[in-house]
């Protein structure tokens, strides 16, 4: 039994105060080591809609090959070939095709559900505000949820035309591309004409990108930054079948969308591809700044 007064053993001073760095920070925080790459790539891979649509690009190259096979082999139309009559010759002409088909629609889809979904579908879940809160700088959220969804865009962009070269080489042989107006390439050329394509078909589809993140950041409905931003590309490829607008046209950010057929010729023309990609861009860049200016103003609330 302690005399009184004295000590209890149990000491009485204050507990030890967290550190924390001259900012309030808690000691060890970095910014930018909050949200990684590696995991909010590693979280939009395990998403339903990623798996589905890379395995779809996968699976549409064969789907097309059944589809030749299947339908009956007419080429025979007294006029010069299409890309369509061409398809079947070989590897390279069967990508060729597959790049066509699929730029106006297939592949706007895939961009605007990366770029659309990634931040209006953490809203939807209302873990938005919990990210906020670990913390996690809106600006820095921002940046990587762009950075994966421009990373998984590659990937399409990059696994389409790649399984399209397997699968027609496998059915339909690797003889040299043939274009429609009768210029054969093959070898280091014939790569370098399919690089021009498919960097030339990512700088066009950054529009649809920005298109999408910007609705994205507006709307907590993923469904409607998707659709929204494909109704938008479908509404810009109406007006530029109207031949009323003249020139007018050329604003469109559609209009030159398939200007990579361009590199088919015996010289490849960057005339149409320059300006679209600077329309592209220019367009582009105006509605990220959007996306971050109303972003680091919005009251997130789910």
């Amino acid at each position: 039994m302690p005399e009184r007064g004295g000590h209890s053993g149990i000491s009485s001073a204050p507990p030890p105060r967290p550190s924390t760095s001259p900012d309030g920070a808690a000691a060890g925080y970095r910014a930018r080591r909050t949200l990684g790459f590696r995991v909010e790539a590693r979280r939009q891979l395990t998403r339903r809609r990623t798996q589905l649509s890379l395995g779809f690009l996968m699976v549409l190259p064969f789907i097309l090959v059944a589809a030749f096979k299947l339908g009956s082999d007419d080429n025979d139309r007294g006029n010069a070939p299409a890309l369509v009559d061409l398809a079947t010759v070989g590897a390279a002409n069967f990508t060729t095709f597959t790049l066509f088909v699929s730029a106006g629609f297939l592949l706007v889809v895939v961009v605007a559900l990366y770029f659309g979904d990634t931040v209006a579908s953490e809203a939807s879940w209302s873990s938005l505000r919990y990210l906020l809160a670990l913390p996690v700088p809106r600006g820095h959220l921002l940046w990587r949820k762009l950075l994966v969804a421009l990373a998984y865009s590659v990937v399409a962009l990059v696994l389409l035309p790649v399984v399209a070269y397997l699968a027609g080489g496998l059915f339909f042989g690797w003889d040299p591309l043939r274009t429609p107006l009768g210029v054969t390439l093959s070898g280091g050329e014939l790569f370098w004409r399919l690089v021009v394509m498919v960097a030339y078909l990512g700088v066009s589809l950054l529009f649809v990108a920005a298109l999408g993140f910007v609705i994205g950041v507006w709307t907590d409905a993923p469904l409607g930054a998707v659709g929204g931003a494909v109704l938008l590309v479908i509404v810009s490829n109406i007006l530029d079948a109207v031949t009323a607008l003249g020139d007018w046209r050329q604003l469109l950010p559609t209009h030159y969308q398939y200007a990579f057929t361009d590199v088919l010729g015996a010289q490849i023309v960057w005339t149409g591809m320059a300006r679209g990609a600077l329309l592209s861009c220019g367009y582009a860049l105006v509605l990220f700044v959007a996306a971050w200016w109303h972003f680091n103003r919005k009251d997130v609330t789910s």
